[in-house]
């Protein structure tokens, strides 16, 4: 006799087994249209699965996030079947949801191309259509084993031959199509609804082994509406109209190439964009009262050793051998090793904690070619890295002025709001269950202390503490983790960092590795990206570009970029005998903020005609008051506020 407990606290109890479908349907018709699947005691389980004990049950309704999973897992098998409708002969191997989506991979001769999608798509609505049921089955392990091979499908065959003997087999059919799968499922065909569109297709190994055969990969998009799909598709039409690699390339920024696999080459304007990003940042640092320190690139492998990383990070490190020292050195791909380094030389006081150190730490580590990415993810980087040195006591107030520094960085740099994930103990992890609950303590009274919430995600945490991420979210929706500050007890333990306390004993010191940017390269591709190229004056790497009408004004041009180089404005000139017009079309392109017309008439008074990115108006302004305008929203932000507390004070 099950009593079954709702997310409102009330219990139902039932005279024998149920069904979730039995329970929906006892609450309400309502409730049993639109139940989807159900959590089991917190694990989503499919409506037909029989409850015969005392339950927690929460039903999953179309407006649930996690409905979202479920129906992209299910339109990963409508996808299957209508391929096999249309294209027979064709084997199906792995489907699974992923981010935004979901892909299924299939074995055929002939590669499916986009010319395929609208087929596939009528397909898949026509199955949706008939509303065939999800049933589950469970099959003996040499039965299911027969069953695929006699289907002609040897990938299924494989699949389950390696599954472990105690794990139990299921099957799902939708009408007369049935494929291998653990479940849970929605409870129809139809509850997958018509919000899904396919996207590209891809070539992908089996088992992701370039010595297995190759398959077709279909990608899909799957969401609960319409309304969701069209605001997904237009976000992706400005993520490539804001794609950084492209926007690079029009203003002159970087390029990269195959003689350096992952490392950015910058160019002028680039390195001009990075320096100020860099010297903004130093100010920054500089007056939270961090002290900048540089640290060997290579290092020997004896202290990667001590650290652990040689053990558990030695395939994302590039390793070079000194053969007439008989030495390995790595290439560092972080700074924490060799901060703790500086932090040993000396005697260290109780009295000089909080320590703060901080690099911009050039590190390399090896990502896989397929990996990589534009500047947003390459082997050669800098962190924007920091170590603070402090006692269990002051990891609260050390964290609570972390996150205020990083809040008010990321609202002058355009981002004005930021999530906080709380990643608690992992469970492969060192150290006491007394020291993971004073670390993690110690995070949720700094967020209380700094007024910000945060979300729990459970067990992500490093094996040697508790971690904060802070995550972004930019102009057009999308999230991108940044900065993140990390309890670790355990390095200053393994590298012997200690300080005298008040008591005059040793002690091992709390070691807070934080991040703002995490790194620069990437960091600058999501500042690219969030404006599309169109920075604020600050932050633009030329900020205005005097150009003239005439020929006549050419002189006259010529002492107005003066004019605004005086007031430390990165100016150029454009004397070209271009028209107006396609002078003004050139460095809209190349994403200039201010252009800057001359003619006779301005040369005649003394004045300026300042044009503003994107808008047609000019506005006619004397040169002193146009150059005074201009150096005020060219100035850095913190350096604004600084002024403004000189001219206060």
């Amino acid at each position: 006799m099950p009593a079954i407990t709702l997310p409102d606290g009330s219990v139902r109890p039932f005279d024998g087994p149920v069904t979730g479908t039995t329970v929906a349907e006892a609450i309400g018709p309502g409730l049993a249209r639109a139940a989807l699947v159900m959590k089991l005691d917190g694990k989503l389980v499919d409506m037909a699965t029989v409850i015969d004990h005392d339950a927690n049950v929460a039903f999953i309704t179309r407006k649930d996030e996690d409905a979202l999973e479920m129906i992209r897992h299910d339109a990963a098998h409508v996808l299957a079947e209508a391929v096999q409708e249309l294209f027979p002969g064709t084997q199906v191997t792995i489907g699974p949801s992923i981010e935004n989506g979901f892909y299924y991979d299939f074995a055929r001769n002939d590669p499916f191309t986009p010319e395929d999608f609208p087929a596939i798509e009528a397909k898949m609505r026509e199955i949706i259509a008939r509303g065939a049921k999800f049933v589950r089955q469970e099959m003996d392990r040499d039965e299911a084993i027969a069953f695929f091979t006699a289907k002609g499908e040897k990938y299924k065959a494989q699949l389950i031959q390696d599954l472990p003997r105690d794990q139990t087999i299921s099957l799902y059919t939708q009408g007369e199509w049935v494929d291998l799968c653990r479940g849970p499922h929605l409870r129809s065909t139809a509850d997958v609804g018509t919000a899904f569109k396919l996207m590209k297709v891809a070539g992908a190994y089996w088992r992701g082994d370039h010595r297995n055969a190759m398959l077709s990969r279909i990608y899909g998009t799957a969401w609960r509406d319409q309304k969701e799909l069209d605001a997904y598709l237009h976000q992706l039409e400005e993520a490539e109209r804001r794609d950084h690699r492209r926007i690079g390339k029009d203003m002159g920024l970087f390029h990269i190439q195959e003689e350096a696999v992952g490392s950015v080459f910058w160019h002028p304007k680039g390195w001009k964009l990075y320096r100020t990003v860099e010297a903004y940042m130093r100010r920054r640092l500089d007056a939270a009262g961090y002290q900048e320190v540089k640290t060997p690139q290579l290092v020997d492998r004896s202290l990667w050793e001590k650290s652990g990383h040689w053990e558990n990070y030695r395939q994302n490190m590039f390793v070079a051998q000194v053969e007439e020292e008989d030495k390995f050195l790595a290439l560092k791909p972080m700074n924490c090793p060799c901060h703790i380094q500086i932090f040993r030389q000396g005697l260290r006081s109780y009295k000089e904690l909080p320590l703060r150190l901080a690099e911009m730490g050039c590190c390399h580590r090896y990502e896989p070619s397929g990996a990589l990415h534009g500047i947003m993810r390459v082997r050669q980087f800098v962190q924007d890295d920091a170590h603070i040195f402090c006692t269990e006591d002051q990891i609260a107030g050390e964290t609570a002025r972390f996150i205020a520094l990083l809040s008010s960085i990321y609202r002058d740099l355009g981002f004005d709001t930021f999530r906080i994930k709380f990643s608690d103990r992992p469970e492969a992890r060192i150290g006491t269950d007394a020291e993971w609950d004073r670390a993690e303590g110690a995070l949720r009274e700094a967020c209380a202390m700094a007024g910000v919430d945060f979300e729990l995600n459970p067990g992500e945490g490093a094996f040697y503490g508790p971690k904060l991420e802070f995550v972004l979210r930019d102009a057009i929706g999308r999230d991108w983790q940044c900065g993140t500050l990390q309890v670790d007890p355990n390095l200053p333990e393994r590298l012997d960092a200690e300080y005298v306390g008040e008591d005059g004993a040793r002690h091992r010191p709390i070691m807070l590795h934080r991040a703002i940017l995490g790194s620069f390269e990437r960091f600058l591709g999501i500042l690219i990206e969030q404006y599309a190229g169109r920075f604020p004056l600050w932050l633009a790497p030329v900020q205005a570009v005097v150009a003239t009408i005439v020929s006549d004004a050419d002189g006259y041009a010529d002492e107005v970029a003066a004019a605004f180089r005086r007031a430390g404005l990165e100016v150029r000139t454009d004397l070209s005998n271009q028209k107006i017009n396609a002078k003004v079309r050139e460095h809209s392109l190349a994403h200039v903020p201010v252009l800057a017309v001359v003619g006779r008439n301005e040369a005649a008074n003394g004045t300026v005609a300042l044009r503003r990115l994107g808008s047609a108006q000019q506005e006619i302004l004397p040169l002193a008051e146009a150059v005074a305008r201009l150096k005020a929203e060219a100035t850095p932000p913190d350096l604004r506020e600084s002024s403004a507390r000189t001219e206060f004070a």
